[in-house]
């Protein structure tokens, strides 16, 4: 009984340990369905003649969390009589549970004080089910209801997507880590990634995919607000007619706000080309507004440009599936040839144009779910269609993408590594005139000074212990005469003998070690022709010798 004692109390420990994650994933769940709920009770309240029940709320809160799951509904309620489908996703509102499911399972893995964490696969089960749990009840509430939600829509993509958004959530809570994959993958895979230039290559692919994606959503809320703007009046007119008081109104600004992103995707996907249907008959794309369209009346959809054949702001859009791109090369190439690195750490052309061409590939399978998200049926007969072609929205990000990002990529490699080389070789030049002109080489100047011509035999005064530059040359010639010329010209600035060198300089010079030198207190020497030699300014005292070149001079007790 003693032995057995602690297994049992491990074995406690671990129930307890799952059934907190099991509570933490309905939690979840019954966060996001309560904000929901609140939000619904709040505008029906607010309604001045409610024609529902609270009951009717309650069932339209749980219709609307489950459709931010991706859930399709059906609207029992028409003026045709015929039950409708609604299988449009507000995108801003699928945030709520996604992220809410994400902590969830994140937080399990984060252990107590006192208390063992989970493991990665017991988290997830554990998570997924209490969240899957308080979804069925959701489910089973709405039946019968004003709004119904069909069952194989449930299966995917609702559970789908709560299983992608836990999984997320302990693979962010274990590291994020690559790898290892399962025992059955093929061997090759579990040697690339056990090797680090696999692994840095991949999360290139995934950032730069990541960043293609973002900037064609940004592009399109840049196209979706320009044409707000441009049809402000056709949006302002169709606001207030939709509700006549102003908590109507408020429920239809917050119904335009929670599908911004899906305009956005939508934008995308008329800036790649292939546009968006609005109805079976209807598709809107920058060469043309074809066919008969269904809209109902939504400020959003005031944004749609006039029918007929696109004019030149109708091509313009083209401009931001090639931002996407120009992203998508600018990202592989801060890895391919970072700028502090050397050239042969650089990736090959053949690596670099792999990498662009997994990240274009990327963004078109992230842009295709998005669309299959942003569209869907919102009625039966023409309103069955209604959004961007998801598989045709994705292969055009894919092609725009790769067209431009690839040979991009490729260009500003070349362009980086041959600018690195210009740097390079104006580095070597500017190290090799410094090394020339501490070695003493005639000609050549230290960075930032101007070189001196070494004066000729025939102009410079110069002693025999060793070379001096002319510094002034003398007005006199040898014999004590003056020249006519000279006394014309005048004295030449910067044209005079050098001065005499010490016997410690010249050792310097030589690259000696200097000795002793005694002080000089004799008068200046006179010159071979009578007169006064230029005078030796330059002092001669030890502490100055030990100062000239401190790398030369020797040790403080020498002199």
């Amino acid at each position: 009984m003693t032995e057995s004692s602690p297994s049992l109390s491990a074995e406690q420990d671990r129930s307890a340990v799952l059934a907190l994650a099991l509570l933490r994933g309905a939690v979840a769940a019954g966060l996001g369905l309560g904000s929901v709920t609140v939000l619904v009770l709040a505008l029906w309240i607010s309604a001045p003649a409610s024609d529902s029940s609270p009951g009717g709320a309650l069932h339209a809160a749980a219709g609307l969390w489950l459709l931010a799951h991706g859930a399709e509904l059906t609207r029992a309620h028409t003026l045709s009589g015929i039950p409708a489908p609604v299988g449009i996703v507000p995108l801003l509102l699928a945030v709520v549970p996604v992220w809410l499911v994400h902590r969830a399972a994140r937080d399990v893995l984060v252990p107590d004080e006192g208390r063992p964490a989970p493991s990665a696969r017991g988290a997830f089960g554990m998570v997924v089910g209490g969240y899957l749990l308080v979804g069925a009840v959701a489910a089973y509430y709405v039946r019968g209801g004003s709004l119904s939600v069909q069952l194989p829509s449930l299966l995917f993509p609702s559970v789908v997507v709560v299983a992608g958004a836990a999984a997320a959530g302990v693979w962010t809570a274990s590291g994020r880590p690559i790898g290892p994959p399962p025992s059955w993958a093929p061997v090759s895979l579990h040697e690339a990634l056990a090797r680090r230039r696999f692994r840095e290559r991949a999360g290139t692919v995934w950032r730069a995919a990541a960043a293609g994606v973002a900037v064609l959503l940004g592009g399109g809320a840049l196209l979706v607000a320009v044409a707000l703007a441009w049809h402000a009046h056709p949006a302002q007119r169709s606001f207030v007619q939709l509700s006549g008081d102003w908590s109507g109104r408020v429920a239809v600004l917050l119904l335009a706000l929670v599908l911004v992103p899906n305009a956005a995707v939508w934008g995308a996907a008329y800036g790649l080309g292939p546009g968006f249907a609005l109805g079976t008959a209807s598709t809107v794309t920058p060469l043309a507004f074809s066919g008969h369209p269904a809209m109902p009346g939504f400020p959003l959809l005031a944004a749609v440009p006039a029918e007929g054949p696109g004019t030149v702001l109708n091509w313009s859009a083209g401009a931001v599936p090639v931002a996407a791109g120009v992203t998508v090369a600018w990202f592989t190439v801060r890895r391919a040839a970072p700028p502090d690195a050397a050239r042969g750490d650089a990736w090959g052309p053949w690596g670099t144009a792999l990498v662009a061409a997994l990240a274009a590939v990327g963004c078109g399978a992230g842009t295709a779910v998005l669309a299959a998200a942003a569209g869907g049926p919102i009625g039966t007969r023409a309103l069955a269609e209604f959004g961007p072609v998801w598989w045709l929205t994705g292969a055009a990000a894919l092609v725009w993408t790769a067209l431009v990002g690839v040979p991009g990529a490729l260009l500003l490699r070349a362009w980086r590594l041959r600018r690195r080389d210009g740097e390079g070789e104006g580095r070597r030049t500017a190290e090799g005139e410094e090394a020339a002109y501490v070695a003493g080489a005639p000609g050549v100047a230290a960075p930032g000074k101007t070189a001196v011509p070494e004066p000729s035999s025939g102009d410079a005064s110069r002693e025999p212990g060793g070379g001096g530059r002319q510094w002034w040359r003398r007005s006199g010639n040898r014999d004590g005469g003056t020249d006519a010329g000279d006394e014309a010209a005048g004295p030449v600035p910067g044209d005079e003998p050098a001065p005499r060198r010490t016997a410690a300089a010249a050792s310097l010079a030589a690259g000696a070690a200097p000795g002793p030198v005694p002080p000089a207190a004799h008068p200046p020497a006179q010159g071979e022709d009578g007169g006064v030699a230029p005078y030796d300014f330059l002092p001669t005292g030890p502490w100055h010798e030990r100062t000239v070149r401190p790398e030369e001079a020797g040790p403080s007790g020498s002199a």
